[in-house]
């Protein structure tokens, strides 16, 4: 399918001028069904589904050709709280994939990176780009804290306060759509109940995932909150969804210091 510019990026907004950052859909690859069509998940990480590798670089080629010059460190994810910081020298092609939820650099051209496919990606901004920042937060991750995790280490970083960062959120698994059980409600405690609405079964609720995000940023002093505003299971010629598909691609949300 041809590249439709108007589809094939999340932008992101809100972030300081001297940052740059944005979100891959599915739109403008060439992978196959079922990972059709920008699928950016590196070959070879753990729990990795049989696309094509030459159709992987082809795509992650397209992705970088996005990053105003910067390239992506991809991540090897495991919903935990572990927060990478980036150096230039992790842009060689033999420095494999740091296992990390989340990344930040204080050096231009390296892109921080995060795979997602229903889970929330937040990019990270510090004042005149003195760092940036990139987390993948399903709810097993939000609830550990890989948000606080990230805001501290860039903080440390950029010699800031929480207050003055700011975040992009991009898409994920809608609040009408993410419907989990008690024990992930009671992960996030009661200060977070509004969270979460009765699905009718009982034991059920949906969960909202911006929300939770924009709460536990709120927490620690972030007020400068963009996005988030994107379903991914409810967009299916837009976005992967593991949750939908199960066996799919992943997209990928990039920030970087211009």
């Amino acid at each position: 399918m041809p590249l439709d510019p108007d589809d094939a990026w999340l932008r992101a907004s809100g972030l300081p001028a001297q940052v740059g950052g944005l979100m891959s859909t599915r739109v403008g690859g060439v992978s196959g069904a079922p990972f059709d069509r920008l699928n950016l998940r590196p070959p070879g990480l753990r729990g990795d589904a049989l696309d094509e590798p030459a159709a992987v670089f082809e795509n992650q080629r397209r992705f970088t050709a996005a990053l105003q010059g910067a390239r992506p460190v991809f991540l090897d994810q495991v919903h935990g709280t572990a927060v990478v910081r980036l150096r230039a020298a992790d842009l060689a092609p033999d420095r494999g994939h740091p296992v990390a939820d989340a990344s930040i650099t204080t050096d231009a051209g390296v892109a921080c990176t995060v795979l997602v496919a229903d889970c929330l990606p937040v990019l990270f901004g510090a004042p005149e780009g003195r760092a940036v920042g990139a987390a993948h937060a399903g709810w097993r991750g939000l609830a550990s804290g890989v948000l606080e995790a990230t805001v501290a280490a860039l903080c440390e970083a950029a010699q800031c306060e929480p207050m003055a960062l700011s975040a992009w959120m991009g898409a994920c698994i809608g609040p009408d759509r993410f419907e989990v059980g008690d024990d992930v409600r009671a992960a996030f405690g009661p200060d977070q109940a509004a969270c979460f609405v009765p699905t009718g079964t009982p034991g059920k609720w949906w969960a909202d995932l911006p929300a939770l995000a924009r709460a536990r940023l709120s927490a620690v002093g972030i007020t400068q909150v963009a996005g988030g505003h994107w379903c991914t299971h409810s967009d299916p010629s837009r976005f992967f969804s593991f949750r939908r598909e199960r066996v799919t691609g992943r997209m990928a949300a990039a920030v970087w210091i211009r």
